[in-house]
């Protein structure tokens, strides 16, 4: 019979140890003794008086759960001077197994577990990152404004045929060879033309039609559609027309300019204040770009191993935040299977930053001050309504806070990585920098 072998088992793993290890019987004998005589003081059992339960009863009680919690603490004791004396910077629990002992008067046992590693910082001079700029102006402000009340897009009737970028309501039903399939009916269904929600067959068969009207077409679905039954299908729709409505954006007046948060309609203060929060937003995504490549020239420079342990450590917890994330979403979706193998990947990049960062951090001297946590929090508040309430917010809870200190030491890394890299500036264009290029 063949057989073969997991490539990842035939790798060892550069980060593991495995040390032999023995106690004396006798410590651990002295140890269960001192541990049954502490738990007979307080013993109860019916016929004694609490404290006064016989020694010998009280070894057959307590005696194998005595025995297993000296055992357990010897080999925590003995494993621990080890690391002490060795040095060791030991990353997660090690996995202890019993070994077979030709010496009756001790225990001797094996642990197994995985070191940190241990690297230099490298040097950065001969890497490149491009450092995206934009200068927001008036013409950034004015397309902000237009995303600003195509957001706030009303439909009114259209009193004509359907075009592109009109919504309709319909009744639709399919049928593949004559016969309806599932999916395929819908009553007073929304569509926006143009827009790609349905197929774009099916949306330009609807230009053209007024309300009121009823049509029939022809569509083909894609070979590689997602329901197989219908891959490559050609089907024919029944569609009736019930509302043609156009859009209709809001005018940029003293209305436009309270909905946006300006109490007294002043168009030219709203301009202002659309400015200062669009630089804020311009800043926060040029940095998360160069965040991104100075990341990435870490990862380049520093090709660590990581310890396993740490990995799947994270792993498990990223998977169980997307678990409470579906939970949070909807109770439908609280039981959907989300297994920890599904994020090794991300995983695996996170502890390795986290390591090369921390050991720049303390490599350079990257320590957060407490003036530039605070620069993040105020940073954050910026943009609501009360912003000292915001910052009270950070500053009562440590966790909160942690964040915010986090956020500061990357930007110290970040920082540092660009002051050692060749750094070069490249303009970038709003729309792409934004989303909006569509």
């Amino acid at each position: 019979m063949e057989t073969t072998q997991d490539p990842q088992a035939q790798t060892p793993n550069p980060l593991e140890r495995r040390i032999d290890m023995a106690v004396p019987l006798a410590d651990i004998e002295r140890e269960v003794e001192r541990q049954l005589r502490r738990i007979a003081k307080t013993a109860k059992m019916a016929g004694f008086r609490p404290g006064k339960v016989p020694m010998k009863m009280v070894a057959q009680m307590y005696g194998g759960e005595a025995r297993s919690e000296a055992i357990g603490a010897a080999i925590d004791k003995a494993f621990g001077e080890l690391v002490r004396a060795q040095k060791l910077r030991i990353a997660g629990q090690p996995r202890v197994e019993p070994k077979q002992s030709g010496d009756a008067d001790k225990i001797e046992f094996t642990a197994i577990f995985e070191v940190y590693p241990e690297f230099q910082i490298a040097d950065l001079a001969a890497r490149s990152i491009e450092k995206p700029t934009l200068t927001v102006g008036a013409a950034e402000v004015d397309k902000t404004i237009e995303v600003l009340r195509k957001q706030r897009t009303a439909y009114v009737p259209a009193g004509r045929a359907a075009a592109k970028g009109d919504r309709l309501v319909i009744d639709f039903a399919g049928r593949k060879n004559g016969a309806e399939f599932e999916g395929g009916k819908a009553t007073d269904y929304p569509v926006f033309v143009g827009a790609g929600m349905m197929l774009p067959e099916f949306e330009a068969a609807l230009e053209g039609v007024a309300a009121g009207q009823e049509t029939t077409f022809d569509v083909r679905f894609p070979d590689d559609y997602h329901a197989r039954e219908l891959a490559g299908s050609l089907v024919q729709f029944a569609v009736t027309v019930k509302q043609v409505e156009q859009p209709r954006l809001p005018a940029v007046d003293a209305d436009f300019a309270r909905a946006l948060g300006v109490g007294d309609g002043d168009i030219a203060k709203m301009r202002v204040e659309v400015q200062a929060n669009l630089e804020r937003e311009v800043a926060k995504r040029l940095r998360a770009r160069i965040k991104e490549q100075a990341m990435n020239v870490l990862l380049d420079t520093h090709p660590i191993d990581v310890p396993q342990a740490m990995v799947q450590a994270e792993a498990r917890q990223m998977a169980e935040r997307a678990r409470a994330d579906l939970k949070q979403r909807s109770p439908q979706m609280k039981d959907l299977p989300v297994e920890a193998s599904w994020f090794a990947d991300q995983a695996m990049r996170r502890v390795k930053l986290g390591l090369i960062v921390a050991a720049l951090v303390e490599a350079k001297g990257l320590h957060v001050r407490p003036e530039q946590v605070r620069a993040v929090v105020d940073d954050f508040a910026a943009t609501f309504e009360d912003p000292q309430e915001v910052v009270r917010w950070y500053y009562s809870q440590p966790q909160r806070l942690a964040e915010a200190e986090a956020l500061a030491m990357e930007n110290n890394v970040v920082d540092w990585v660009l002051a050692n890299a060749q750094v070069t500036e490249k303009a970038v264009a709003f729309d792409e920098l934004m989303g909006n290029a569509a």
